[in-house]
């Protein structure tokens, strides 16, 4: 395909257009990272549809029909990747995202449904999905959020730390996994995401408006309730067990995470 674009390229007389013509192949073809995706869609046609297209990028695609084999796939192979419809045989797309992230916080997850109340894609999010993409939509646009969310995923993995220390406060990002005071503690994806932008915050207070940004990344309209409910749920799991607390409020301007000398 490359040297099909080479030589086609190379017949241009105008450099402008040859330019043009390459940049325009550079951004659609070589920018799609290749991975391994697990499809769950009941909808035979449909995803037949999507895995023929994600094959032609450069993925590779195996399909589930319910809950049930899906989940059977995930323990045959590990996956870089999950698209989950919602509304699907034996366990439905909701559970299942669940299930990943009780075991597997940073695996992205984009949630193919026809659905496209709020409420619904409030019910997406707040089990860790990390996109929401309504039915019917064009095969184009879940290539540059696969993309997206992957190209996100590199520069994390790029430009975290191997760890971050806190007090009695480990946190290993790459692995998403935090130890206090020796102590494992389970954190759902959010949760994790969260407390690792405070953390990597090295003390700065963070507004509502800058981790609605960072966490949700303004995928559906978050509440201040909702940051206030998740900053409770880490609370309760990084600080009410211990005498020294490290999540505190600043009334007005946000959260910031430091040791309680």
């Amino acid at each position: 395909m490359l040297l099909n674009c080479l030589v086609e390229i190379g017949d241009l007389k105008d450099p402008i257009d040859a330019v043009g013509k390459f940049t325009y192949f550079y951004e659609t073809t070589m920018h799609t990272f290749m991975v391994d995706i697990l499809l769950l869609e009941d909808d035979r046609v449909l995803s037949t549809e999507i895995k023929s297209f994600l094959l032609s990028q450069g993925f590779t695609c195996d399909q589930a029909f319910d809950g049930i084999e899906f989940l059977a796939q995930t323990h045959q192979k590990k996956y870089g990747f999950y698209l989950l419809d919602i509304n699907v045989p034996k366990i439905n797309g909701l559970e299942i995202c669940k299930k990943i992230r009780n075991h597997d916080a940073l695996t992205p997850i984009i949630i193919l449904s026809a659905y496209d109340d709020i409420d619904d894609k409030k019910e997406a999010f707040l089990r860790a999905a990390d996109d929401y993409l309504v039915k019917p939509f064009v095969l184009d646009e879940l290539l540059m959020r696969i993309n997206s969310l992957l190209r996100r995923q590199q520069h994390n993995e790029n430009s975290s730390p191997k760890t971050l220390v806190i007090d009695d406060l480990i946190i290993f990002p790459e692995e998403a996994r935090v130890l206090r005071a020796d102590e494992e503690i389970n954190l759902t994806q959010k949760e994790f995401q969260l407390l690792l932008i405070l953390a990597q915050a090295n003390g700065r207070t963070l507004s509502k408006q800058h981790i609605s940004e960072e966490v949700w990344q303004n995928q559906f309209q978050t509440t201040q309730n909702t940051i206030e409910v998740y900053i409770n749920f880490l609370r309760k799991k990084i600080d009410k067990n211990f005498e020294n607390k490290l999540i505190h409020t600043r009334p007005g301007f946000g959260y910031y995470l430091a040791a309680d000398k």
